[in-house]
């Protein structure tokens, strides 16, 4: 026979017993590693407390220990030599040397109570521990054997030997690492998932978790964590491996908490496992805002994400995602330069009070009608200027970008809905608080061309009535943000019906600062880490113009008494008296242009009865009117009556108070 062949052949089969044996030990090795984890965690904890001030404290209280034990043991013996040396049992000396022994008992106690808390804050190191532990069963066993070899062998010996070789192979079995090529620059928990992820691991242990049949590739390493293919023969689909996530997340031992994708490969017979244990915004500074600034850095790309100012926008988050931390770089940005204004809605005022050094703020219900009427009405006169051949209005300083920020979608909704009437029925100069929504709705559908920009936030994004969300203002709405989320149907209501299939998956997002942004159909649901902004760099930011909408200029309607006024209202009408004489001609002068108030007070002079009729003649809105006619009532200059009819009061008989 051919030396050289017998000498391959021992070597092979030198090689596969090798295989076989490491095949073997990697197979027993996860069995054990829950027994080597606790081993290491109790020796590290062990190893923790052994410190020189609890080493000292443990040697303080065996002193104190011994010298109680002592002065116990001279009591006792004290006692005894009072009951000899007297028979009454009441004599002054029996009664003090009982008194002595109980105290110095009472000590020696509380002397062994203090040193067994010293010596668990001292413990002996766990191998210390199992050598004496082991001991108490192999010297005996020795006795034993020595004493009685003919009847008890050398068995309680070699018992107590082999307890000693199990627990020292499970060890070493437990703390068994797979071999696999890793990067050196992995952190421990990357390296461990690399280990199980490798083919030579995931094919030895896949039929035990269900998953025989896949096989995995070497895994590469991304800024955003670790990314695996994985081949499936034909018993698997995409989506058949996917929804087996709880026994791959088992398979590697992962975190609960630790994102993991599954997503079809780039073949039908291949899915791509990602493991997000990194962050490619991890080192970028986030904190404070600069003008220009991106809102955020994509975790995945490293990119910076920006949102461009004159977008609506919807900005979702549950209490405590970051949400007004995250939306305050972009209402720094919509109120810092001359042609753009910022107006907060904010009916629980935390957030409004930040801004009202550079913004138009609405926190009660009459300021929220206020400003949504005045939007409204500003939104009609800049229609009315958009050049023909133009989709928006020219912004300007005189004109800015007005951004109108709802913070919390849900307590605007809420006011909506509250009873016009104030007392126990309605009046007809009660506002109309239903106009809230409906000017709103207004400027979602028609703000954008006009330069007033809705962007609408909630902590609640669902749209039955107690959500926060309006049907009619998100059907205008493109760019969607959101945060954390309490549940996919929610995720659903802000992404999509399809947002569960397409990776938007907002109710899994760690909290805070973390969004998903939604730009068009087409943009993939990559985590964005969102910049901070605290209350404090909002104060601290300078003042700037606050927008206010100007008065109709003199000359208008409303702007002064008209000769004849003609109010029509069904079948009937009342007309002015008419200027019988022409009035003199008198020098131009500078007119003053007439408040609100006054414009009221001379349409109702005039002949205006109600509030809708004063709105109609002067052009003001509804609110406006109802706050004018309550000043006017109060002053004693107007008279309302019981039914709501409005007249101007008389301060002599058929004269009219000037």
């Amino acid at each position: 026979m051919d030396l050289k062949a017998v000498s391959t052949k021992i070597t092979d089969g030198s090689k596969s017993a090798s295989v076989a044996i490491t095949n073997t030990l990697d197979a027993m090795a996860p069995t054990f590693a829950p027994l080597a984890a606790r081993w290491d965690a109790e020796a590290d904890r062990r190893a923790k407390l052994r410190t020189p001030e609890n080493l000292k404290a443990l040697m303080d209280a065996q002193r104190a220990h011994n010298s109680a034990r002592a002065t116990a043991a001279s009591a006792r013996s004290q006692r005894s030599a009072a009951r000899k040396a007297s028979k009454n049992p009441l004599s002054a000396g029996r009664r003090a040397a009982r008194t002595a022994d109980k105290a110095a008992r009472s000590h020696r106690d509380d002397a062994r109570a203090k040193l067994k808390t010293a010596r668990k804050s001292y413990p002996a190191t766990l191998k210390a521990r199992a050598i004496q532990a082991h001991a108490v069963h192999a010297v005996p066993g020795a006795g034993i054997s020595a004493l009685a070899w003919d009847q008890a062998g050398p068995w309680p010996v070699a018992g107590s030997l082999a307890l000693i070789a199990t627990n020292v192979a499970a060890l070493a079995l437990g703390r068994r690492k797979v071999v696999t090529s890793v990067e050196d620059a992995l952190s421990a928990e990357e390296r461990r998932l690399a280990e199980r992820l490798d083919p030579s691991y995931w094919a030895q242990h896949a039929d035990e978790r269900g998953l025989g049949g896949t096989i995995t590739t070497p895994v590469k390493v991304t800024p955003s964590g670790l990314v695996c293919h994985v081949r499936l023969d034909g018993r698997w689909k995409p989506s058949s491996f996917r929804a087996k996530h709880e026994e791959i997340r088992a398979m590697l031992g992962a975190r609960t908490d630790l994102r993991m994708e599954i997503k079809p490969g780039s073949h039908g017979d291949r899915a791509t496992i990602t493991l997000r244990t990194r962050s490619a915004a991890d080192g970028t500074n986030l904190a404070g805002w600069t003008p220009g600034c991106p809102w955020g850095v994509d975790t995945v790309t490293g990119e910076p994400v920006m949102v461009p100012l004159g977008r609506r926008m919807l900005i979702a988050g549950t209490s405590g995602a970051g949400k007004s931390w995250s939306t305050r770089a972009l209402l720094a940005e919509a109120s810092e330069t001359p042609d753009h204004r910022l107006v907060v809605v904010d009916p629980k005022r935390v957030e409004a009070i930040n801004w009202e050094h550079r913004a138009r703020i609405a926190i009660r219900l009459e300021e929220v009608l206020d400003v949504s009427d005045d939007l409204v009405a500003e939104m009609h006169e800049r229609l009315a200027l958009v050049p023909r051949g133009h989709d928006v209005i020219e912004i300007s300083p005189e004109r800015p970008r007005i951004t109108v920020f709802v913070d919390e979608g849900a307590e605007v909704i809420a006011m909506s809905r509250t009873p016009r009437f104030r007392g126990t029925k309605e009046e007809p100069g009660d506002p109309d608080w239903s106009r809230i929504m409906e000017n709103f709705r207004t400027l979602a559908r028609m703000g954008r061309a006009a330069e007033i920009i809705l962007i609408w936030a909630t902590q609640k994004p669902t749209m039955d009535k107690n959500g926060g969300i309006d049907p009619q203002i998100s059907a205008q709405i493109t760019y969607r943000a959101a945060l954390a989320l309490s549940t996919s149907g929610e995720s659903r209501v802000v992404f999509g019906e399809d947002a569960t299939e397409k990776g938007w998956h907002a109710h899994e997002l760690p909290m805070p600062g973390v969004a998903l942004l939604r730009s068009g159909p087409k943009v993939k649901p990559h985590e964005i880490r969102t910049r901070a902004f605290s209350p404090k760099d909002v104060i601290e930011l300078p003042d700037r113009s606050i927008w206010r909408r100007e008065e109709a200029p003199a000359g208008t309607a409303g702007a002064s008494a008209p000769a004849t006024l003609r109010l029509v209202k069904g079948d009937d009408y009342v007309i002015a008296p008419p200027v019988t004489e022409p009035a003199a001609a008198v020098p131009a002068q500078p007119t003053k242009q007439p408040t609100n108030r006054e414009k009221v007070r001379v349409a109702i002079g005039a002949g205006a009865k109600t509030v809708a009729d004063v709105a109609l003649i002067t052009g003001i809105n509804k609110g406006s009117v109802s706050k004018a006619v309550k000043s006017l009532v109060e002053a004693g200059e107007v008279h309302k009556a019981a039914d709501g009819v409005l007249t101007v009061a008389t301060t002599q008989a058929g004269e009219v108070s000037a």
